[in-house]
């Protein structure tokens, strides 16, 4: 610190500048200051101010399992396999190659990259990759099944080798290893141990280390010691705002440089409408999220498959894409959306959009009429805007599209209770939003329609279509579904995928509906702002020009 002394006699022109030039220097070489994308000072100026929405429960990567942490610990942290950010081709990251896959599918060895440091300036290697797949697997978090089902061990074989030895073949291995949550921590900040979390800490060796983290406002500096390309920006200041229409304001005002999750239907229509008089820009992906219908088999009538047909055959999907989304989303035909090379419109294929007088004949041999309706009750969560909309208009159209042979009687619930009531069997149908845990299109059929115990008279009575309430069994499905988790052929594998979807729009279980579209917001001057291929959202791109 230095203090001014009052002069004592008039000052020169020349002195003045002389001083005013060393006083400048003074404080710009005490202003905080940061690593350039090239290696140069570069000032607070280069900054980003990043608003969101999100509401953030834990950033720890063992026990996170919801969208924005994802995004944080995606920016914060490494994995062994990545995505290229122009295409969902998978790559390295913390691996150098591919993995090397034994013949019986069941061993992975994995060459780890050298030079790498944490955030807390200890080495990275193949102990301490080793170290946070079994502090995933093992401290119990929310997400710590994903790795815990498939991997019986993991091992360092040498000082850069790891191994991962599975419970069964696994094709989809290395794209579940992209999951963010299976990225590398340091031992030194972390313990193994059930519950031992750091809900807001996070020690890794990404592009950006934690210097901040509190309800409204985290802090991310680059890290200087990072191993790859530097960030085009010298850190990000995210604000988290109490509501969508703070987040919109800020984005309209250029309080904030960018704006991701989660801003309403409407907030989004309007930036998109007034985003070229107003110089912000509109950065829009297709999205893997998708909402569809549960049907329960096990509940009568719903057993039947030509009642399950009939729903099928009176869904508008382009109409609840314009009444509910306004745009923002995508008919979906099948499970898996559409971003996926193995994806098939099977449903528009075999039901269109919509048949009403093939469903009325469906509903009318099954004994209804409009004397003697049928009525299913349909859940939705009634906490979320989009399905309770889309409730409302499925409601109207099937009575409308039926003449009466069809009715829903809606109910809604809160969405924890609805969710953790599915494997009750309580609900005949149920409106559910669906976010894959990786980039691989098993994660949108597994889960579905696999079952490990059940018969085709009982449904499911263990397995994943019990845990999404429509307890589906069918046995060739099963085995199809082995079948491709198990192929490391990709053309293979596509051709089984294919075939159990043909199957799944015979039986529909399911009544897939949209995939929303992602959306992400930038102010003058931002550039760099993406929604890669895969979902993912790159902080470390963004730049002002």
């Amino acid at each position: 610190m230095f203090f001014w002394r009052r002069p004592q006699q008039r000052w020169q022109f020349p002195k003045l500048l002389g001083i005013f030039g060393v006083v400048v220097l003074f404080i710009l070489s005490c202003s905080p200051r940061s690593l350039g994308p090239s290696g140069t000072v570069a000032d607070q100026s280069q900054r980003i101010t990043l608003g969101s929405t999100a509401k953030i429960r834990t950033i720890d990567p063992a026990d996170a399992y919801e969208l924005f942490p994802a995004t944080l610990l995606y920016n914060m942290g490494e994995r062994l396999y990545t995505y290229d950010l122009e295409t969902t081709k998978l790559a390295p990251q913390l691996a150098t190659a591919l993995p090397q896959v034994s013949d019986d599918g069941l061993t992975y060895s994995i060459p780890l990259r050298q030079g790498v440091v944490f955030h807390d300036g200890s080495p990275f290697n193949a102990e301490a990759m080793a170290f946070s797949l079994r502090r995933f697997m093992n401290n119990g978090g929310q997400p710590s099944f994903l790795l815990a089902e498939p991997i019986a061990e993991v091992s360092a074989t040498n000082e850069y080798e790891l191994t991962i030895t599975l419970k069964k073949p696994f094709a989809a291995l290395p794209a579940l290893l992209t999951f963010f949550g299976a990225c590398a921590v340091s031992p030194q900040a972390y313990t193994i141990g059930p519950g031992q979390f750091e809900p807001k800490a996070f020690v890794g060796t990404g592009p950006y280390k934690l210097v901040k983290y509190g309800s409204d406002f985290i802090r991310m500096d680059a890290f200087e010691q990072y191993w790859g390309a530097k960030p085009a920006n010298t850190g990000i200041d995210l604000q988290l705002l109490s509501t969508s229409a703070n987040l919109f304001n800020q984005l309209r005002t250029g309080a904030i440089d960018v704006g991701y999750q989660e801003l309403e239907t409407e907030q989004i229509q309007r930036l998109q409408t007034d985003a070229e008089s107003s110089a912000w820009q509109v950065i829009e992906a297709p999205g893997n999220a998708v909402t569809y219908m549960v049907l329960n088999v096990k509940q009568k009538p719903l057993d039947q498959v030509a009642i399950r047909q009939a729903i099928a055959l009176l869904v508008d999907r382009p109409l609840i894409k314009e009444r509910v989304f306004r745009g923002q989303a995508e008919p979906l035909y099948s499970l898996i959306p559409s971003t996926f090379e193995e994806a098939r419109p099977v449903l528009q294929s075999q039901y269109g959009d919509g048949d009403p007088a093939k469903a009325r004949t469906l509903l009318t041999a099954a004994g209804y009429s409009a004397q003697k309706p049928l009525t299913i009750d349909l859940w939705y969560p009634s906490n979320y805007a989009a399905r309770r909309l889309m409730a409302n208009l499925l409601q109207a159209l099937v009575e409308e599209r039926s003449q009466g042979l069809l009715k829903f009687k809606l109910q809604g619930v809160e969405s924890t209770v609805g969710n953790n009531s599915l494997d009750k069997g309580i609900y005949p149908a149920y409106l559910v939003n669906w976010y894959p845990d990786f980039f691989d299109p098993d994660t949108y059929i597994q889960p579905f329609l696999s079952c490990g115990k059940g018969t085709e008279s009982t449904g499911c009575e263990e397995g994943g279509s019990r845990s999404l309430g429509s307890f589906y069994y069918n046995d060739r499905v099963n085995k199809l579904i082995e079948q491709q988790r198990q192929t490391q052929d990709a053309r293979e594998r596509q051709k089984l995928l294919v075939e159990i979807q043909e199957q799944f729009s015979e039986d529909i279980p399911y009544i897939p509906l949209v995939q929303r579209k992602d959306y992400a917001f930038s102010g003058k001057g931002i550039d760099g702002v993406q929604i890669t291929k895969n979902q993912q959202f790159p902080m470390w791109t963004i730049s002002k020009s």
